[in-house]
């Protein structure tokens, strides 16, 4: 079963992604109610990718590496990877800081905040899907 979580991963790092562009389009459209259901299906999606990428980081031995036969494509895999990590890191803290300013309808703090949450956390979910490509899909060490 560990062996199928990162596909899992990315695949909830999609519906992620797709339920952030969503929710920037209903708020555009000044659609509310809908905004706030499709940001909160977002942030459980995304706890729920945390915990898969949890469960299958603790049970796996070592991780797995990019084939050294693409050293050019190993740069950039690197470089996006390191970008992802760190600003993954952030996207917890923001999201929570900018679900919670706008449940308690503090819309100016929620605005100044979620310009920033968006797009890193848009990054982040792009990213995460773009490396799982690499690493899974695009790049397999040549037999």
């Amino acid at each position: 079963m560990l062996e199928m979580l990162p596909h899992v991963n990315a695949s909830l790092n999609a519906v992620a992604t797709l339920l952030l562009v969503v929710g920037y389009v209903q708020i555009k459209q000044r659609r509310e109610l809908a905004h706030r259901r499709t940001m909160l299906a977002c942030f459980a999606v995304s706890a729920l990718f945390l915990a898969s990428y949890l469960t299958y980081h603790i049970g796996i031995e070592g991780s797995k590496k990019f084939p050294a036969e693409y050293p050019t494509a190993r740069l950039f895999y690197l470089f996006v990877l390191a970008t992802h990590a760190v600003l993954a890191a952030l996207v917890p803290v923001l999201a929570i800081v900018s679900i919670y300013l706008g449940l308690r309808d503090r819309r100016a703090a929620h605005r100044r905040v979620a310009r920033w949450t968006l797009p890193i956390w848009l990054y982040v979910s792009v990213t995460g899907v773009i490396v799982y490509l690499m690493l899974y899909q695009i790049y397999v060490p040549r037999a």
